[in-house]
């Protein structure tokens, strides 16, 4: 049985507008069949759309998730996606920890500059 699925049960299902999914579409990241003006989306196509929201959730850009879906459909196929995405997620990975290091380096430096205020006030006798 061909289950197919509507824009609007895909919009209603993913909480995600029209517009996301039509630009999904002209990225050539999914591909519905068209009858007419209505687009109609296989369960393939949903299954992609899932992956495509947990990509952007994690942070990959369109660019690496159509790197990652294109790395399946070509040869090697799964086993090359996976070590694709294992390599990606390693790089996000090490992305977000340099951030969060950026992060906490100046977190600290506004302590010391907040810490120099507080000093500099009391020194000339303003109370805080």
């Amino acid at each position: 049985m061909n289950k197919y699925y509507t824009i609007t049960e895909l919009t209603r299902e993913f909480g995600v507008s029209t517009r996301t999914l039509r630009f999904y579409e002209d990225e050539g990241l999914i591909h519905p069949e068209r009858r007419g003006r209505t687009r109609l989306f296989r369960p393939a196509d949903r299954h992609l759309i899932k992956e495509i929201l947990r990509g952007r959730r994690i942070g990959f850009t369109i660019s690496e998730i159509r790197e990652i879906i294109q790395v399946y459909k070509d040869p090697p196929g799964e086993i090359g996606q996976l070590q694709l995405l294992m390599q990606k997620v390693s790089e996000k990975r090490d992305d977000l920890r340099q951030k969060r290091r950026d992060i906490d380096e100046t977190l600290t430096e506004l302590d010391n500059v907040e810490e120099a205020c507080l000093t500099r006030l009391a020194e000339i006798g303003v109370g805080t």
